[in-house]
């Protein structure tokens, strides 16, 4: 499934729902494919960061930067292993998870006191300062038995954000 081919077969749609663990279903895998070949304007197989910002509602995510690091190049099957994290289907761990990618955008596999600070500079922009913003962060930390000088791993993060009630999704239209 290098070069996006001009059909999907029945092998390959069941190969993508192996690849995403099951999360949409074989239509719902069509459609994100006709969409995905609607933003390969090149036919490579892949969709380049330029072309992710071609749809206005990530261009215009205050998180647009950070996500592009995670979705520059994908090809169909690691397209669908992104959009996963969006499923109704989701687990709570995997939102978790896709949520801990975007703060960690070093990859390094733990998250600083700035790293979350980047996030929250890039959410609230100029409604916060910078000061208002670490008072912000320190009591929310402090809150979790956290400090400033602390890392944040995956675990803690799933320990945190558990039982918040998380709900990120997004609807795949079924033509």
């Amino acid at each position: 499934m290098g070069q996006a081919p001009s059909m999907l077969t029945q092998y390959d749609i069941e190969e993508v729902q192996e690849h995403c663990n099951n999360l949409f279903s074989q239509q719902e895998i069509v459609s994100l494919y006709q969409r995905f070949c609607q933003l390969d304007r090149n036919a490579k197989g892949f969709i380049s960061a330029d072309e992710f910002l071609s749809v206005p509602e990530f261009a215009m995510n205050p998180l647009s930067q950070r996500l592009l690091k995670m979705v520059d190049g994908l090809n169909f099957k690691d397209f669908v292993a992104f959009l996963s994290a969006f499923s109704a289907k989701a687990t709570i761990q995997h939102k978790i998870e896709f949520i801990f990618r975007v703060y960690d955008s070093d990859s390094n596999g733990k998250v600083s006191f700035n790293d979350i600070l980047e996030v929250l500079r890039d959410l609230s922009g100029s409604f916060l300062s910078d000061k208002h913003r670490e008072q912000v962060l320190n009591q929310v930390l402090a809150e979790t038995g956290f400090t400033e000088e602390s890392y944040l791993m995956l675990d803690d993060f799933i320990k945190v954000l558990g039982s918040s009630g998380l709900k990120i999704e997004v609807e795949v239209p079924v033509d």
